[in-house]
């Protein structure tokens, strides 16, 4: 399946061994596993972990000094970020040590030349910690492309920044902005629950 023709019902249930443990006529990617399997394994509060690797998230991956502080998005990631260097395509069990010792209790993690990765205690948490993730990296891309110096972030802003995130959504998280993307949803895609 291509990703818009992915709906809820075309999701398929595994348990931590990678066993299908419902009726789908649907395969799992193997790769997306090991990845995903390996967080839900020892996190408690990782009850969602979301992935990616748009064109903006491997640019900034791609690059030595990683995610840089050059924009109020990036002070958030900054602040809670790790980095899993690249191992190939993740289909091995072996690797599952290093992506958690390398995500540590962090919300964010940079893999080196491949992507993107968030984990919440929600969905919505989830959903919008990769939101801005991916805009802290396009707005790097663009940034790095002007050919102007750029103004980096006070390392003392980035060390307040969970404090002002929490602020900024009077401590509901993604479920700020959840309800309102849900209803967005609904207009332009009302097939999604199908």
């Amino acid at each position: 399946m291509t990703f818009d023709e992915v709906t809820a019902s075309s999701l398929v249930k595994v348990d931590l061994h990678g066993k299908v443990v419902m009726e789908t006529p649907f395969q799992i990617n193997p790769a997306g596993f090991v990845i995903h399997s390996a967080i839900h394994a020892v996190r408690e509060d990782a009850k969602c972990v979301l992935h990616c690797h748009s064109i903006n998230d491997v640019a900034v991956s791609a690059q030595k000094e990683g995610v840089l502080p050059l924009s109020q998005q990036s002070i958030f990631v900054l602040a809670s970020l790790g980095y899993h260097n690249y191992e190939g395509v993740a289909l091995r069990d072996e690797e599952k040590p290093r992506l958690v010792a390398d995500l540590g209790t962090n919300q964010f993690l940079m893999l080196c030349n491949h992507g993107l990765l968030t984990v919440g205690e929600e969905v919505a948490d989830a959903f919008m910690y990769m939101y801005i993730f991916e805009s802290a990296c396009m707005i790097q891309v663009r940034a790095l492309a002007g050919s102007r110096e750029l103004v980096p972030i006070d390392p003392r802003i980035i060390a307040s920044a969970k404090t002002q995130a929490k602020a900024a959504t009077r401590e509901i998280g993604g479920n700020l902005a959840w309800p309102g993307l849900l209803r967005k949803l609904d207009r332009i895609v009302p097939s999604y629950l199908t």
